[in-house]
C-alpha cells in the first residue's frame, strides 16, 4: 500500500498575477493561494502551482515544462475549452496511436498543457 496521495506540478512563471488571469479565463483553474513569487492554482481536486523565475541566466525559466491532466470524458472539457478561446477546433486528436483522445495547447510561459482521456 502506497502513502502517495497526489501530484502538485510546478510551473516556471514570468509574472504569476497575469498567469493566474489567464489560467482563470483560458483552463478555469482559479486562485487558491500564493503571492507575487509563488502561487497554487485549483479547479476540482486538481491543483498547478506557479513559481516566478526572473528568466536570467542565474534564474533561467526553462523553456517551459509538460503537464498532462488526465479526465474520463474528454468532450465537454473540449467543448469548455473551445468556449474560452483556449483552443481550436483543429486541436483535438482521437484515436491516438498511443491510445487517448487528446488535445493540448501553451500557457504565456510557453509551458504545454495536455488534456488527455486514455483509452
Amino acid at each position: 500500500m502506497s502513502n502517495l496521495l497526489q501530484i502538485e506540478p510546478v510551473l516556471p512563471s514570468l509574472d504569476i498575477k497575469k498567469d493566474i488571469v489567464w489560467h482563470e479565463k483560458y483552463t478555469g483553474f482559479e486562485f487558491a493561494f500564493g503571492d507575487d513569487m509563488y502561487a497554487g492554482i485549483k479547479r476540482d481536486d486538481l491543483c498547478i502551482h506557479l513559481q516566478w523565475h526572473a528568466d536570467t541566466k542565474e534564474d533561467p525559466l526553462l523553456g517551459g515544462s509538460v503537464i498532462k491532466l488526465f479526465v474520463k470524458e474528454i468532450e465537454p472539457i473540449y467543448k469548455e475549452f473551445m468556449g474560452r478561446g483556449t483552443i481550436t477546433k483543429e486541436s483535438l486528436r482521437l484515436n491516438t496511436p498511443w491510445g487517448t483522445h487528446e488535445f493540448a495547447f501553451y500557457d504565456p510561459n510557453r509551458n504545454a498543457i495536455y488534456i488527455v482521456q486514455d483509452l
